[in-house]
């Protein structure tokens, strides 16, 4: 007798399971474009364009693999007056296979003045954080197993910090957004899964090449204990202000194409595809990442130019 064996459910499948074991480290959604909005990893970003900002990105992970991971961002920061205090919100909705997450945060920023040149934020983060996991969705799921329990809105906080150093052409932070390390259980104690801290580094610089040419490389590093260093190296060129054009290398795992074009003063659109350089990509069609940002001027500043990140 043939069995035939469908290797991409059986691989999401033993991901979802992973998860699930008290060692493994959860790590937190992964952007190719972070540059554009940094508050969801670092609350000192909040505030720091100077306006309401609204921005809203989907991301589309390992496109054809079954139960890939889709992840979802809204977030909303503003100035509170000239005082230098900013505020923020943040949504996330994160999904692979069986399991799905829901975020909501709340940053709180202070901005104050190095120089004529340079600005330092220092942001807190408050989260809460609800966990599903519907074993149905497991194609390996044997209905008999006993150890698998099904989650709804498992409720668990965290608070994080975030330092962000910027100027019209350079920004450097370093944040850890969930300083708690939780222990997610269903109803009857049985652990779940453990949500570690995660660190990040970034940083990048806006190069003058002419009046119509700006470059821009940057990076991100990210550390999380029981997982591998994810360092993300990007180089944007930004064209009379009005054209993005990029690639990015992620670490040992893709490398990406990035593209955006500014609609109008305070519109700003972005995508970016991934194609993976592990053996992963003779399973998927690479990933996809497209993203919203708009900028309403109030009445204590206006951005005055196209900002790069």
């Amino acid at each position: 007798m043939k069995i035939k064996v469908d290797i991409k459910k059986i691989g999401v499948s033993l991901l979802t399971l992973g998860c699930f074991t008290t060692m493994q480290a959860q790590q937190d959604p992964q952007f190719t474009q972070y540059m554009y909005n940094t508050s969801n990893i670092n609350p000192g970003y909040s505030g720091t364009r100077g306006v309401l900002n609204v921005f809203g990105m989907y991301r589309a992970q390992w496109v054809g693999l079954d139960g890939s991971p889709q992840t979802a961002n809204i977030s909303i920061d503003t100035p509170l007056g000239k005082n230098g205090l900013s505020g923020g919100i943040n949504y996330t909705n994160d999904r692979i296979g069986a399991i799905s997450e829901n975020n909501f945060s709340v940053n709180l920023a202070y901005a104050v003045d190095l120089n004529d040149q340079y600005k330092l934020s220092f942001g807190l983060k408050a989260t809460a954080n609800l966990l599903n996991f519907d074993k149905d969705k497991l194609d390996i799921y044997d209905p008999s197993d006993v150890s698998f329990v099904d989650v709804n809105n498992k409720f668990s906080p965290n608070i994080g910090a975030g330092l962000y150093l910027y100027s019209e052409k350079s920004y450097l932070g370093v944040s850890v957004p969930n300083f708690m390390t939780t222990d997610r259980t269903e109803n009857e104690g049985q652990k779940l899964m453990r949500q570690k801290m995660n660190f990040y580094l970034m940083g990048g610089y806006v190069f003058e090449l002419n009046p119509s040419l700006k470059f821009k490389p940057a990076f991100l590093a990210k550390s999380v204990s029981g997982a591998p260093m994810q360092v993300d190296l990007t180089a944007n060129f930004l064209i009379i202000d009005k054209f993005t054009l990029g690639a990015s290398y992620r670490w040992d795992a893709s490398v990406s194409a990035l593209a955006g074009f500014q609609i109008n003063e305070g519109l700003f659109i972005g995508y970016s595809y991934d194609a993976d350089t592990t053996k992963l990509a003779r399973y998927n069609s690479g990933s996809h990442e497209v993203f919203l940002r708009f900028d309403i001027f109030n009445k204590y500043n206006r951005v005055t130019t196209a900002r790069f990140f």
